[in-house]
């Protein structure tokens, strides 16, 4: 039962997602037939905590509201450091009686501090993943999503996802009506499911890399033509094999998921900035068709070609 939410503010504070926390569970909506939740954000000792915005607010709460919390949330911090011990024992705590455990964007770090996140998959904003990775290197850590559920513990990638999450979470405790209604009040769609991608803004260019750079730059001036691993080897002068071996070791990816990734960023493009058909698009990119357009953009966006143009096409002034 999702009664009593403690949010644990660690500076620099981001006023956002704070803000988030504060409209999805802090506001008394019993007059609309809304549960009420005891809402309190906590610091330790009660001390005033800096934000990033260059003020500073003062919690009326020390952590103590967080040891028997049905949620216990933190709001982002700067993730270089780590939580006060106080904070990582609140948080080891609140996981093993079975409470929620929810981070907000770059939270996830004091949830890795903690060692909640040991095993577990999880997300942060994906200016983020790499550095999460790299300082927790067992979690899994997936830069593609929005939110992850793992378990009772909650981490969302940055700024309106923690509102996602939020939802998921009143979603999964409360049933679909509540959520529906509070997203309503918030004028939010009621529902994003968190498979779907964080849009990465990711340029559209070649790999640099040591001896395949001309290889790769004549693949992306003509991506609509028909390519392969014997084709791409064929014009660095390898073997098929030698070829992909170089071309992992200098890229990090096969030659087919290079390729891939390369057509769906400029579909995104496309989608994105000219009036084009998908189908049309589809054979620019070198899909061939519009079903096999949707069925990669599915898989590495969990999006749809019309669904991201409608959310990402620039409108003309």
């Amino acid at each position: 039962m999702l009664e009593k939410v403690a949010v644990l503010a660690l500076p620099p504070v981001a006023v956002f997602e704070l803000g988030v926390l504060c409209e999805l569970f802090g506001y008394d909506r019993t007059d609309e037939g809304l549960p009420a939740y005891e809402f309190s954000v906590c610091s330790v000792g009660g001390r005033p905590v800096r934000t990033h915005a260059g003020f500073s607010l003062t919690p009326s709460h020390d952590l103590s509201p967080a040891e028997d919390a049905d949620l216990v949330a933190v709001v982002p911090d700067d993730g270089d450091q780590d939580p006060d011990p106080e904070v990582l024992e609140v948080l080891r705590r609140a996981h093993a009686r079975g409470a929620w455990v929810m981070s907000v964007c770059t939270g996830a770090f004091a949830l890795g501090a903690a060692g909640l996140l040991d095993g577990r998959r999880c997300t942060t904003h994906w200016r983020h993943t790499d550095r999460l990775a790299a300082r927790y290197p067992t979690a899994k850590v997936d830069p593609d999503v929005l939110y992850v559920a793992d378990g009772n513990i909650l981490t969302s990638a940055g700024t309106a996802a923690a509102v996602d999450c939020g939802l998921h979470l009143i979603r999964q405790e409360q049933g679909s009506a509540v959520a529906t209604q509070i997203a309503r009040r918030m004028v939010m769609p009621p529902h994003r499911d968190g498979g779907q991608a964080q849009f990465i803004e990711t340029p559209l260019k070649p790999i640099q890399c040591e001896t395949l750079q001309p290889v790769l730059a004549a693949v992306m001036a003509s991506l609509d033509r028909p390519h392969s691993v014997e084709t791409m080897a064929a014009q660095a002068h390898m073997a098929p094999r030698t070829f992909a071996r170089r071309f992992r070791a200098e890229t990090g990816a096969t030659p087919h998921d290079w390729l891939t990734n390369q057509r769906v960023l400029l579909a995104r493009r496309l989608l994105e900035e000219s009036e084009l058909g998908v189908d049309t698009i589809a054979v620019r990119c070198g899909f061939g068709t519009a079903a096999t357009l949707r069925h990669h953009f599915g898989h590495r966006l969990g999006t749809t070609p019309q669904a991201y143009r409608s959310t990402f096409k620039t409108r003309a002034a």
